[in-house]
């Protein structure tokens, strides 16, 4: 019986997602990975964080969503955060990378970026016109 989870997510944009993965300080092998379960159970993801206890932490795309799902043992999740607290951080930094992206893609700069005591960023871009 598996004990693989799957976690839906609004997350689309696979350079946003692994760029927010290694701002996390979780770097993600790409390609077709295996991601380790219970008792050596393995699932196929898109990107996959291996952990040291062998219960590793993946991302596959759905083809029907278009967006990318966590898949993990959630039975034995042992990261120093709730998983709930793992996704909220991760879809904050996901949305920073995507907006940095676009804004970028438009011609602004970030002229300043703060991270404020209650977890929120604020940015300000700003671009000159010719």
């Amino acid at each position: 019986m598996s004990h693989f989870s799957t976690v839906k997510t609004e997350l689309r944009d696979r350079q946003a997602l692994v760029e927010a993965l290694h701002d996390l300080g979780h770097p993600p092998a790409e390609g077709s990975c295996q991601v380790r379960g219970y008792r050596g159970q393995t699932v196929t993801a898109d990107l996959a964080i291996p952990q040291a206890d062998g219960v590793d932490i993946g991302f596959r795309l759905n083809a029907e969503s278009g967006s990318y799902e966590l898949v993990t043992d959630l039975e034995l999740w042992k990261q120093p955060i709730p998983v709930e607290r793992f996704l909220a951080q991760l879809t904050q930094r996901y949305a920073l990378r995507s907006i940095l992206a676009s804004t970028a893609e438009e011609g602004f700069q970030v002229s300043e970026q703060t991270s404020h005591l209650d977890g929120s960023i604020e940015l300000v871009v700003t671009r000159w016109d010719a």
